[in-house]
């Protein structure tokens, strides 16, 4: 069954979340030293589709064996942690 609602939060968060990232920034560079504008943006696509997948799967298996709880705890510190470094500049 398809939910809107889940398909719209996952759209917004992911499209934020890549905007102004290192794979928007490799891809315009991959863009301004290529010909083949077309071929950046398949290679650019496919691989977002491929992490996406992984994420879905890896997300299913785990929110099988550890409770939601866990989940958004192990997510919310790795972010924490991950934007220190970005800030210190050790990432």
């Amino acid at each position: 069954m398809f939910m809107w609602k889940t398909f719209v939060t996952t759209f917004t968060l992911v499209f934020l979340a890549e905007l102004g990232d290192k794979t928007q920034l490799s891809t315009m560079l991959l863009a301004a030293h290529n010909e083949s504008y077309f071929s950046v943006f398949l290679g650019a696509a496919l691989a977002l589709i491929l992490n996406a997948i992984i994420g879905v799967y890896l997300g299913s298996i785990v929110s099988k064996s550890l409770p939601l709880y866990y989940i958004h705890l192990g997510g919310g510190i790795a972010f924490i942690v991950i934007g220190i470094l970005l800030i210190t500049q050790k990432f």
